[in-house]
């Protein structure tokens, strides 16, 4: 019976879904991360107010003292010897083909994207939306080529009175915990190999 449960709570942990929620408006930028049905704020961040103290004679002194310019070193960076691309490129092949598999694992759930277009010229403003909706309809069936999008709503408008173009935009993506992990076995371990093979040093030379 004990592991009947233990099994449920493995598959509920694999279906749980991770991911994040992006809004554009006119109040700036949102962002939260989910998991589950927790959803956590990142952006905006409360601001805090600051308590202010009075400063100290010795914190005086010490403002007086950097106060003073100091002479600036200028450091030259410069890159280190280069590794084998023969070594390298294993390596470049499992980026690719991890970020190929990852973007079909990714959810979206919701694309949401209202533009109001404004302009001065109503002509103008009218060769502008048209280019508008054709860049759109272009790269809808490339999005949905490259990610699983579920639900999506996108609106172009005109406001001839506006004074300028606005935007408004929603994207939530989502993936399950199992999927992350299956994806972290199948190109972590080959990349850890490879890495291993890449950092051992060869026989018969000198190691420093």
């Amino acid at each position: 019976m004990g592991w009947l449960i233990a099994l449920g709570i493995v598959i509920l942990l694999a279906l749980l879904p991770l991911g994040g929620s992006v809004v554009y408006g006119s109040s700036g930028v949102s962002v939260k991360v989910l998991a589950g049905p927790v959803k956590i704020g990142v952006l905006p961040q409360k601001k805090k107010k600051p308590k202010e103290e009075k400063p100290s004679k010795a914190e005086k002194t010490e403002k007086k003292k950097s106060s003073k310019p100091k002479k600036e070193e200028k450091k030259s960076e410069k890159a280190g010897p280069g590794g084998s691309l023969s070594d390298f490129m294993p390596l470049i092949d499992l980026g690719i083909r991890f970020l190929g598999d990852f973007r079909r694992k990714l959810r979206v759930d919701r694309l949401w994207l209202e533009m109001t277009m404004a302009g001065d010229d109503p002509c103008d403003l009218a060769v502008n939306y048209g280019r508008t909706c054709g860049a759109v309809d272009a790269l809808l069936p490339v999005l949905e080529r490259w990610f699983v999008i579920r639900r999506r709503k996108i609106h172009v408008g005109c406001d001839f009175t506006a004074d300028e173009t606005l935007i408004w935009l929603r994207l939530d993506i989502t993936i399950t915990l199992g999927r992350l992990v299956w994806l972290a076995f199948r190109y972590g371990v080959p990349a850890v190999i490879q890495y291993l093979k890449i950092s051992k040093p060869e026989k018969g030379g000198a190691v420093e």
